[in-house]
Order: structure tokens, then sequence, then C-alpha cells
């Protein structure tokens, strides 16, 4: 018996370099950073912010069901209560927090800063076009998996 773990040759992506997969979850959806920031929501009068957070919060949930990823509580908090000012950064800050964690579970280093999404997010809302930026990288290091389709976790 060999001491070193062998990999299976049906595991769900690629594998990363000196990396054993720990567990599996569902590939996201890769977005325009600039149409989910700008584009949609001008077309939508706003509303497509709201969809864009909740989907982003849903996609990961399913990419990492080890953690517990609240899916409608966020896009709850921004709807009703913005007014607070405090509740919508508190959300933003737990919404980098996700993104990061999400980076490290694909086996990437973690280079989503849930400080500087928070603070783009105070200017101009442009906090939407980093955090997707962040979480394209994720998409994109699973290049041969369709959205929907098992990848495989390393962390």
């Amino acid at each position: 018996m060999s001491q070193y773990e062998e990999i299976p040759t049906n595991t769900p992506a690629t594998v990363r370099a000196g990396m054993v997969p720990v567990a599996d979850g569902l590939q996201m959806k890769r977005r325009n950073p600039a149409a989910a920031w700008i584009g949609l929501p001008l077309i939508t009068l706003g509303i497509y912010h709201l969809v864009w957070y909740y989907k982003i919060h849903e996609e990961l949930a399913m990419f990492d069901r080890r953690r517990v990823v609240p899916v409608a509580g966020p896009m709850l908090v921004l709807l009703l209560l913005g007014w607070t000012v405090i509740a919508p950064l508190v959300s933003y800050f737990g919404a980098g927090k996700r993104i990061q964690a999400a980076q490290k579970a694909a086996g990437l280093p973690a280079s989503c800063s849930p400080g500087v999404g928070l603070l783009l997010m105070l200017l101009g809302g442009a906090g939407v076009i980093y955090y997707q930026v962040q979480l394209n990288k994720v998409t994109d290091s699973y290049k041969d998996a369709a959205v929907g389709d098992q990848v495989a976790l390393y962390v």
C-alpha cells in the first residue's frame, strides 16, 4: 500500500497541482462585471442589483455546500434595511468574506478583500465590479466546467 493517496481519474474537475480534492460543488455562472455594475441595473432601474446579489449568494451556497451561506437574507437586508446604512455595509462585507472562502475552496489564493469591496461599494457601487471579478476568478479556474457541473473543492 502506497503512502500517497491516489487521485481517481474520474474527478469532476481539473486537479490543482499537488492538491487533493476534499469535496465537490457546483460551478457558478461567469458574469460580465460592467454589465452587473451599471448596464443591467440602469435598464431595470436598480432591480438587477438585488437579483445579482441574490444570485451570487445562491451560487456560493451551491458551490460549497459545506458552508452555510444565506441566500435570500443578504438581498432582503438591502431591500428592507437599506435605510439603516449599517446593515447593508455589514452585508457587503459578509459577501466579500464568502467570496474569499470560495476562492480558497477552489484552491486559489484568497485575493478578495472584504474591506476593499466595502469601500468600493461606497464609491458609486463599484464593489459590484470588484466582487464579480473575484467571483470570475473562481469560475475561470474550472475552464472545462459548464454552469451547474460538479467541480472539485480543495480546502
